[in-house]
């Protein structure tokens, strides 16, 4: 969507708070020994304290508030009964509804000490997403977002998963424009002021290439190589952009 109006940034400010508490809740209980499934339900109590619903089961009937991927697991994951262990590597992505505008963020955090590569991959996500702020700012085009992620991830010795992407956001999940990873010249859609996107390096230690497991959602790494996931929803400006599900 494009915010038009102070109501609609009003609205995209709500629900962006509501991600940020319920990610911040998750990440501060990951420890070994707890299920995917309690961490699911700790970002749901918040969720409904705050008047929100999940977003994924709302639109795609996700069998899940939040999807809870472990390892080489990219995105997607359901939470159930798996209990973290020392040395995982989790990501947390939330998107909820509120009032009528959704918003989406996702955060990969390890459990306990985790491999040098995995603290690598974690920074490399993070880094990406700090170069894309660069140029998502209006006037630039959607595929230099693309280009300014892979740069970092390919400098760091890793890989985008081209097959998923960030998208536009507002009134429902998935919005024009698509925003991948990668520089596509197709994705040459000018970025204008008010336009709300995700940007979302989500990156692999391997080569990449992903496929769906059995369960019909989760998202796994063919050479199953750990996967990280780093996710904001942002406002369009003219300068540095706005970022909704941050702090």
């Amino acid at each position: 969507m494009s915010i038009n109006e102070p109501g609609e940034l009003a609205g995209m400010r709500a629900a962006g708070a509501v991600v940020r508490l319920m990610l911040e809740a998750m990440k501060g209980e990951v420890r070994p020994g707890i299920t995917t499934a309690e961490l699911d339900e700790v970002g749901a109590g918040v969720m409904r304290q705050h008047g929100a619903q999940s977003a994924p089961t709302l639109v795609y009937g996700f069998p899940g508030v939040n999807c809870i991927s472990l390892n080489d697991e990219a995105v997607h994951g359901i939470p159930g009964p798996r209990a973290l262990q020392e040395g995982d590597l989790v990501k947390l992505d939330v998107t909820i509804e509120k009032d009528g505008f959704m918003a989406d963020a996702a955060v990969s955090v390890p459990v306990g000490e985790v491999t040098e590569e995995r603290q690598n991959l974690i920074a490399c996500a993070e880094r990406a997403f700090a170069k894309a702020m660069l140029v998502a700012r209006a006037g630039f085009r959607v595929w230099e977002i693309g280009r300014a992620v892979e740069r970092e991830v390919r400098r760091s010795g890793f890989s985008v998963i081209r097959e998923l992407a960030g998208h536009g956001i507002g009134r429902t999940i998935h919005e024009a424009p698509r925003v991948p990873n990668y520089a596509d010249p197709r994705d040459n859609q000018i970025l204008t002021e008010g336009l709300v996107i995700t940007v979302e390096p989500i990156i692999a230690a391997g080569s990449g290439r992903i496929f769906i497991a059995p369960d019909k959602w989760t998202m796994i790494t063919a050479d199953h190589r750990p996967a990280a996931h780093y996710e904001h929803t942002i406002v369009i400006t003219k300068g540095a952009p706005m970022l909704l599900t941050a702090a």
